[in-house]
């Protein structure tokens, strides 16, 4: 994963992130439901690791965690940002060659990135090895070779919006014993997002918006059915592309499209902004001549993890600055 454009491309071409309070009424208490997996439904049981406890992953596997691990592998950014966010700094020994949030991952010893180093990964013995279905393209032997070593293996969903991000969230702290500390980030999660919908709703003027995740001559974007897709509906802006999934189009396309706002999700250019503005014929359209052609953090927006809310946040900047007093 050379960032979010090496992802991109290979699962483009190859195919292309609750426990509310109970009162203190004992009566209640008592009543609480219980959840498909055993647990009760509320914040004393967020506060308790339920041990043993058998989750299902992204492949079917159902996983039994008899206690919190003490040691982990991450294989995938995404999964790293949500185990640091757990509070698990000290239980992770190795992350993916990718990882560079929070800082501490940048410690962590190095498994490789799409293509991981099976034997390093099994003599670390680590009580469990998160991998991410996107992966499952090029690793699937790999990981299988690891189980046969006896390390166990959890499969991550590869999340498409932000409703399986927060089950991702919910199931990987349920494995590792951070049920409380789960619920707590998908609700920090979720008032951002209400915050970014109550000021984006406000907005008169709606705006079209073309994004692209990689530069000519092979300019890929984002369209029905996509992660960015759900984002731009949260803030009631129109994609440009209406084709489904991860498209190839044209720069004549883009012209005759004439987008109010460029959104640039990769940063492996230099001077990307310039470039985009400076193609054949983007003189015209609306974004250039209007200086809106913008660049954001393409981390923040494509890895489904706790930061995801933030990647919401600062598309809904780029597209309606004055939403937010800018």
């Amino acid at each position: 994963m050379k960032k979010f454009l090496q992802l991109l491309l290979m699962a483009v071409l190859a195919t292309f992130m609750l426990a509310a309070c109970g009162t203190a009424d004992e009566s209640k208490k008592e009543e609480t439901p219980v959840t498909e997996n055993g647990q009760a439904d509320g914040q004393e049981a967020s506060e308790k690791a339920a041990f043993p406890v058998t989750l299902t992953d992204a492949v079917g596997n159902d996983i039994t965690f008899e206690e919190a691990p003490k040691t982990i592998v991450s294989m995938m950014p995404s999964n790293t940002e949500i185990l640091f966010a757990l509070g698990l700094n000290e239980e992770i020994v190795g992350v993916n060659d990718y990882d560079n949030y929070p800082e501490e991952a940048l410690e962590k010893e190095k498994i490789g990135g799409m293509e991981f180093n099976v034997e390093k990964i099994v003599a670390m013995q680590p009580d469990v090895v998160f991998a991410h279905e996107s992966g499952l393209s090029t690793g699937e032997e790999g990981l299988q070779q690891i189980r046969d070593a006896g390390v166990q293996v959890f499969v991550v969903k590869n999340a498409t919006n932000f409703e399986e991000t927060y089950t991702t969230i919910e199931q990987i702290g349920q494995a590792t014993g951070k049920t409380a500390e789960a619920t707590t980030i998908i609700e920090d999660m979720k008032a951002k997002v209400a915050e970014v919908i109550e000021k984006t709703e406000k907005v008169e003027n709606k705006k079209r918006v073309f994004i692209e995740t990689s530069d000519a001559p092979s300019i890929y974007a984002p369209g029905k059915n996509t992660f960015m897709q759900e984002i731009l509906d949260m803030i009631g802006a129109e994609n440009v592309v209406t084709e489904e999934g991860w498209v190839m189009i044209s720069p004549e396309e883009i012209v005759n499209q004439n987008p109010d706002v460029i959104i640039v999700m990769y940063s492996y250019v230099p001077d990307i902004i310039e470039s985009v503005k400076n193609r054949d014929g983007f003189g015209d359209i609306t974004a250039v001549k209007e200086d809106q052609v913008i660049q954001v953090d393409e981390n923040l927006t494509s890895r489904t993890g706790p930061r995801l809310a933030l990647g919401l946040e600062e598309v809904a900047k780029a597209v309606y600055p004055e939403a937010f007093g800018e």
